[in-house]
């Protein structure tokens, strides 16, 4: 909040400005009226004009260069003369005072005596009442404001604009009372001109003040108002007074300054005063500065340097400034004021759109009002660094549309310079609302839907495609912004763009493989043959796709391991994880099992799981029995099948496995074990024998070890 106050020296310059070029004295001697005589003769008038067209023809590129290339000397003798002409004007300024009020007393006498400053104190009277009179008769809509709600984004807009609007009208109010209550009489022309231009200052005063009341609304609470920028009260009443202030004193000093002029004070002499009044908008930034809360909003500021030592540099940097400005230095001060006012505009307008846009009622609608606050934050952004650009290109006399041959390097560097910045900063909004819009479309997938649908399947896809349509867009914008800056910048971009296309052959010819990825990858796309999130298998590859770049593709393995396997290297794609899949399962039963008891059973469990909430979503075809699949040694093999979407059938396989053997259980169906029957032949009792001799050799090695 404290770079507001660099605003506030913005208007030195303009003063300045106004006091070098103000008319004349309105007294005429003798001589000027002969001179003015003698340039009316139409031989005369035709010697000009030959003169001023020959001018113009010829070119003086001596002149140019010696205005862009100053040396010290002559910043000295320059300064030498400013200081020289400003003591001068010290000097005269008492007789020039004398002479401006012998000028203003004859008109004073001309209307009757009345002094200007009691006219203008009557006409502020004036403006009062004929703003009283609309506060009265606004009494429906002020109600209105203090009851408008603010929750939303439309209602604070809306009570906003129009609590704008009615400050506007009640400032213009007091204008029509005042200055249009005036103009209704006849005066004269000095008296007119000092009445209607102090009046004017005073509806410049109470229109700023009215304007940073609306924005930073110190009434607040009173009122039921909202603040455009999230400030504490403190802050907020403080910078609303003392911009007022500021405001209001420039639009007096600006008024005294166009007045001097017109009572016959000459260019230095107005200097001089425009000098003393710029000291006083430097109090008053200073002051602004040093009794500002040192609450900036809720939360504390964070800095290396503290509250004392940031003081004393904003200090130091407004006496600069002034300094720069009295001694003329034109140039560096506009340079110096808008390298610091632009940044506290980027945070204060960044700070109000985010306040504004932002509504915590909805998740839906404070993640849509993030989107449009990026967006009108970058857009804004953009316009305050292009102005910047342009104003600043205006002030250094740099033709940001034309560049010839007489300019300077140095001038044309710094035109190219500005030029660049338009650019990049269009281009950076363009991808700003191109990559938000993008995000806003992921944001948009993240929600689960049915397994299988179509609207599951245009999901996956889009969040297959805009990380890549996002990364390609990215590298596209970044080279048309290179490409316009370098050409502002006066470089030949022609043969620099077929200079990249040789190389990007011969880099083609070198990185066969590369270029085979990433034509292998955009086929892979264009087929649709896998998508994020989807469970593939090529060749001794298989994992679930995670993302992929231009020239490969993550897979996560189902044990955890990841393969980023290059395009050209999967060839054919098995993908696992595309509309449904069956299951088989095999379970052998004894040879004297019920087989059609064992069907009924295994029926009847497939149409409890199909009709089970759990599983009832992902089947597609419930659990049956096809049939005996061969007689195994130790059994019958039956053979069952499922039909289930895609990764669902593990968890219904486990299911179905436990209720069949439990029911098998129940019902007597025995499920086939795998026997080995050892025999010695005929005579059992030489195996027995056989047997006793082995264990008792065991025994005698187990007692022999111990």
């Amino acid at each position: 909040m404290v770079r507001t106050a660099a605003f506030m020296l913005v208007a030195l310059m303009a003063v300045s400005t106004a006091a070098q070029s103000q008319p004349a004295p309105i007294s005429q001697p003798e001589s000027v009226q002969r001179f003015l005589a003698m340039f009316a003769d139409p031989a005369v008038q035709t010697f000009l004009q030959q003169q001023a067209a020959a001018a113009r023809a010829t070119p003086e590129p001596a002149t140019q260069a010696r205005d862009t290339h100053v040396s010290f000397s002559e910043v000295t003798t320059r300064l030498r003369t400013h200081t020289s002409a400003m003591l001068l004007a010290a000097r005269s300024f008492p007789t020039e005072t004398m002479r401006g009020a012998a000028v203003l007393e004859r008109d004073v006498e001309a209307n009757g005596g009345t002094r200007p400053i009691f006219l203008i104190a009557a006409f502020v009277v004036a403006g009062l009442a004929a703003q009283w009179v609309f506060w009265r008769s606004s009494a429906g809509w002020r109600l209105w404001m203090s009851r408008a709600p603010i929750f939303t984004v439309r209602e604070r807009l809306v009570a906003v604009g129009a609590r704008l609007l009615w400050a506007v009208c009640y400032v213009l109010a007091f204008g029509l009372g005042s200055i249009g209550f005036f103009l209704v009489f006849e005066w004269p022309p000095l008296v007119r001109e000092i009445v209607v231009g102090y009046l004017f200052a005073v509806v410049v005063f109470r229109l700023a003040s009215a304007v940073f009341d609306v924005i930073l609304a110190p009434h607040r609470l009173a009122q039921n108002q909202f603040r455009l920028i999230p400030v504490s009260d403190e802050v907020a009443a403080h910078w609303a007074r003392r911009l007022g202030y500021a405001v209001g004193w420039y639009a007096f000093g600006w008024v005294t300054i166009h007045l001097l002029g017109s009572l016959g004070f000459s260019v230095h002499a107005r200097q001089l005063v425009a000098y003393s009044l710029g000291v006083v908008l430097l109090i008053i930034g200073i002051e602004a500065v040093w009794r500002r809360p040192s609450v900036f909003s809720q939360t504390p500021r964070s800095g290396r340097i503290g509250i004392r030592a940031r003081n004393c540099l904003w200090t130091a940097y407004f006496a600069a400034v002034w300094l720069l400005w009295v001694v003329g230095a034109t140039k560096l001060f506009w340079i110096i004021v808008v390298c610091a006012a632009l940044p506290g505009a980027i945070a204060l307008t960044r700070a109000a759109v985010n306040n504004i846009l932002h509504s915590a009622d909805m998740e839906e609608e404070s993640r849509k009002s993030t989107v449009a606050s990026v967006i009108v934050e970058r857009g804004i952004r953009a316009v305050l660094i292009i102005g910047a650009i342009v104003f600043l290109a205006d002030m250094l006399n740099v033709e940001l549309t034309r560049m010839t041959m007489q300019d300077s390097p140095a001038l044309r560097l710094i035109r190219g310079v500005l030029s660049a910045g338009i650019i990049l900063m269009v281009v950076d909004l363009a991808w700003s609302v191109v990559k938000v819009l993008i995000d806003r479309r992921l944001g948009d997938t993240e929600a689960v839907l049915a397994i299988g649908s179509e609207q599951e399947r245009r999901r996956t896809r889009l969040r297959t495609l805009l990380p890549i349509l996002r990364n390609v867009l990215m590298i596209l914008f970044a080279a048309i912004a290179i490409m316009m800056a370098l050409s502002s910048l006066g470089v030949e971009i022609g043969p620099l763009i077929a200079g990249a296309g040789v190389v990007g052959v011969a880099i083609g010819f070198g990185a066969q493989t590369v270029v085979k990825d990433v034509i292998s990858g955009m086929f892979y796309l264009l087929d649709d043959a896998f998508r994020v999130g989807e469970y593939i298998q090529s060749g001794s590859y298989k994992g679930n796709v995670e993302s992929f770049s231009l020239r490969s593709i993550k897979l996560r393995h189902h044990r955890g391991a990841v393969y980023i396997v290059p395009f050209s290297e999967l060839g054919a794609v098995q993908n696992l994880s595309r509309d449904w899949v069956i299951e088989k399962m095999t379970i052998t039963v004894t040879y004297d099992a019920d087989i059609d008891k064992a069907r009924k059973i295994i029926k009847k469990i497939g149409l409890e799981l199909f009709e089970d909430p759990e599983f009832k979503p992902t089947t597609i075809e419930p659990l049956k029995m096809q049939g005996i699949d061969s007689l195994g040694d130790s059994g019958l093999l039956l053979r069952m099948k499922v039909m289930t979407q895609p990764g669902q059938q593990f968890t219904l396989k486990r299911r179905a496995l436990r209720m069949i053997h439990q029911a098998f259980n129940e019902n007597g169906i025995k499920i086939a074990v795998p026997t080995v029957q050892v025999s010695g032949g005929k005579d059992d009792s030489v195996a027995a024998a056989a047997q006793q001799t082995l264990a008792t050799h065991n025994a005698a090695i187990a007692a022999g070890s111990t």
